[in-house]
Parts: structure tokens; sequence; C-alpha cells
């Protein structure tokens, strides 16, 4: 079934995790009644059409799962308001618009796994800005340019962009098996 709208009542609700289902259908924008949210788990559903802007006038979002569903467009805007996010999986969607550059903004992020969509464009914000980013997964994607050096000054413990379009050359501090394959054909 779908989620109701009448969700955004639960303005006391801390945690909502309801994957692992075959819920379809949009997230409701009402989502932004819960205004204690922290955890968000979606994951492993059925869900559909955009991630609605709204999401980001949940500003004690600290874990975002919407992975393994069925989204479309892209990271709205407001998910970069939401500055205490220390992951953000939305992995294994059909994503197809750019990273926002402002994603920068979100300092204390931890996790960021975009991997298995079909986002596309540059990386054009600023690795320097996300200390604390310890995993990153971008495989499978149609991320193109130059990769930027600024990923060398993280320490992170997983990182992957093999399947995109990146050109060479490519940071000195990746490996092979890091970069993994790469459709230079428009470099």
């Amino acid at each position: 079934g779908y989620i109701p709208s009448e969700i955004g009542n639960l303005i006391n609700l801390t945690t909502l995790e309801i994957g692992h289902n075959q819920l379809s259908g949009e997230i409701p924008p009402e989502i932004e009644g819960l205004v204690s949210l922290e955890i968000l788990f979606l994951g492993n559903n059925q869900l559909s059409g955009y991630i609605p802007s709204e999401i980001g006038n949940l500003i004690n979002l600290t874990h975002i799962s919407l992975h393994d569903n069925q989204l479309t467009g892209g990271i709205p805007s407001g998910v970069t308001n939401l500055t205490n996010l220390i992951s953000l999986y939305i992995s294994n969607n059909q994503f197809t618009e750019e990273i926002p550059s402002d994603i920068e903004n979100l300092s204390n992020l931890e996790v960021l796994y975009l991997n298995d969509n079909q986002l596309s464009g540059e990386i054009t914000f600023d690795f320097n800005q996300l200390q604390n980013l310890n995993n990153l997964n971008l495989w499978n994607n149609n991320l193109s340019g130059l990769f930027p050096d600024d990923i060398c000054e993280l320490s992170l413990d997983e990182f992957h962009i093999t399947n995109n379009n990146f050109c060479p050359p490519y940071p000195e501090c990746l490996t092979e098996q890091q970069i993994g394959d790469q459709d230079t054909s428009e470099c």
C-alpha cells in the first residue's frame, strides 16, 4: 500500500523505519510534519516519484535511507539544509540529475551512497568541506568530467567511482580498483 498523508501528524516521532516492505506510490509531502524525526528509513520498497522538497524542513534528521526504490528526479536542494545529516543512502534508484554543489554544506556527513542511479554532470562540490566523510560510493552513474583532486585530502574507508564517465588524469591518491572502468569516449 501507500504511505498515508496523515503520517505528518506524528510530530513527536523520532524514528520512522518502514523499509523492506512493498510500499508503493510517492513519499507524501506531509512528511514535513515529522519535525522531531531523526532517522528516516524507507529503503527496499517500491516507492516512486520525487523526494519531496519538504524533506529539507526536517532539520533534526541524521540518517536518510531511501535506497532500493524507484525514485526519480534528483536530490532536492532542501536536503543540503540538513546540517545534522550523518548518512545519506539513496543508491539503486532512478535519479538522473546532477549532484547539487551545495551538498558540501553537509559538514557532518560521514556516509554518502549515490551509486546505481543515472546521476549526470560533473562533481562541483568541495570535498574539503566534507572532512567527516569516510564512505563515498558513486559507482554505476553517468557522472563525467575530471574527478576533483581534493578527494585526496580525505581519509576514506570506502570509495568507489567505477562505471562512470570520468576523464583522466585521475587524482594520484586513487587506486585502479577505486577508479575501475570509465567510459572516456567523451573526454
